[in-house]
């Protein structure tokens, strides 16, 4: 725990059937923190490790970021409102400046007594099938017995960058297979043929810090990509335009044809072309991959078609031997403690309201259960607003918590702005930005 933080306290057991239970002190669970304090609905927060900052805690044993690991986004875009980040810190914070600054949010709102550190939530079960059931939550602290309580609600925001995807390939490979959530620096590369199985932000960030230490580095690709600089006219990319709306198709077409502009065709270094259009998956942002193909130091590889010892066998017939293959493949969603049914898991992802709402049990709901390009944490916190103001005219018997109730149950709103998203699982919780937050914040809206 930081320094300078107050230690947690204990709620005793028999308050608890009035608390909601907070899983996760990241980014989510501290915006969901921060909103039920504002409206004073009494929660108890769990966190497995010692400190604040989830995945961007590096110290933290779950943290699946790595030395050199930044924003993609800029600062003013991805910040709470409430709480900017100083002048001082980079148009790109790296993860030291980010976990400062999930410390400071959390001291400056007094974030630090409402949780139980080093304590990991084990069970998550409803005491009944009824809507407004209360929830038994089993825990342990450190190495200590497990506990069990009563609590009037749950809100999960243990993240969903935690839980790797691994891919399964024909053959065995005899030298050393990571997935990108065992990479911490670039010096694990020394003197190694390194193949990334996968060009998403992750993989290309890896290529770059790779390039330095491996003795040759191949990324592996099987589909194409819109990679969009980092800075456009001196300024980060997702501060400039974006005051115009445009029809998707039309708003799809512009802007793929500016993106050339900068980057020229990935084409001609040897990318797939995109079957889908741009905004469909989630772009690239990294000024540097590109760079690094073109001067030789990254060569592009076709998608593997199996694995003989050392030996990499490409769908395009080319082979080639490596010492080391790190799959950037991302993650899958993770509530272990949780049974799938009771979170209404549809397929590649729980199908809940806004992303949010558990439509079976009025006290459920999930914070962060959401990616969107430029959506931030801003829309993270927006979420746990309207959480927390739900849950309070729950408390108090208004009739804007049953109008909810009632949207819980469906049809369930378009929150796709009209473009059509790939059918991966990675995309299986993807919406619009905009469409989302409007959504979001007139449903918050209705509470007032």
């Amino acid at each position: 725990m930081a320094a300078s933080a107050p230690l947690a306290s204990t709620a005793p057991p028999s308050a608890t059937r009035q608390m909601i239970a907070l899983i996760g002190a990241g980014p989510s669970g501290l915006a969901g923190a921060r909103n039920l304090q504002k409206l004073g609905v009494p929660f108890q927060g769990f966190e497995a490790y010692s400190d604040v900052g989830g995945l961007w805690n590096m110290a933290n044993p779950s943290s699946t970021v790595y030395e050199s690991a930044h924003l993609i986004s800029s600062k003013r875009m991805t910040e709470f409102t409430e709480f900017p980040m100083a002048e001082s810190v980079a148009d790109y914070p790296s993860h030291r400046e980010l976990l400062d600054y999930f410390r400071a949010f959390a001291q400056a709102f007094d974030l630090y007594r409402h949780y139980r550190f080093n304590t990991r939530v084990l069970k998550v079960e409803p005491v009944s099938d009824a809507p407004d059931t209360l929830w038994r939550l089993t825990t342990q602290t450190g190495d200590a017995a497990p506990e069990v309580a009563e609590y009037k609600g749950v809100v999960i925001a243990n993240g969903t960058l935690a839980e790797p995807n691994v891919p399964k390939f024909t053959g065995a490979f005899s030298g050393e297979l990571w997935h990108t959530a065992h990479y911490k620096r670039a010096t694990q590369f020394t003197g190694k043929r390194v193949l990334i199985v996968g060009a998403g932000n992750s993989g290309c960030d890896i290529a770059v810090d790779a390039v330095h230490h491996a003795s040759s580095v191949d990324i592996s690709v099987r589909r194409g990509y819109y990679f969009v600089p980092k800075y456009v006219f001196g300024k980060p990319a997702d501060t400039v335009g974006g005051k115009l709306t445009l029809p998707p198709w039309l708003k799809q077409r512009i802007d793929s044809t500016i993106l050339k502009w900068f980057t020229g065709d990935p084409v001609r270094f040897g990318f797939p072309r995109p079957t889908y259009r741009m905004y469909e998956s989630h772009p690239v942002v990294n000024s540097l991959i590109l760079y690094h193909i073109g001067h030789g130091d990254v060569g592009v590889r076709a998608d593997i078609e199996r694995l003989d010892g050392p030996t990499v066998h490409f769908k395009d017939g080319t082979a080639k031997d490596y010492d080391l293959i790190v799959t950037a493949t991302g993650y899958k969603l993770h509530y272990p403690f949780l049974d799938h049914a009771l979170l209404n898991w549809q397929g590649m992802a729980p199908q809940l309201h806004l992303n949010i709402f558990a439509p079976g049990f009025d006290r459920l709901a999930v914070l962060g259960m959401v990616e969107a390009s430029g959506l931030g944490w801003q829309g993270r916190y927006e979420q746990a607003e309207l959480v927390a103001r739900y849950l309070k005219a729950l408390d108090t018997g208004g009739p804007q918590a049953t109008a909810l109730q009632a949207a819980k149950l469906g049809p369930p709103p378009d929150l796709s702005g009209g473009y059509r998203y790939l059918q991966l699982e990675r995309m299986a919780y993807y919406v619009h930005k905009d469409t989302y937050r409007n959504a979001v914040r007139a449903a918050a809206q209705a509470f007032q």
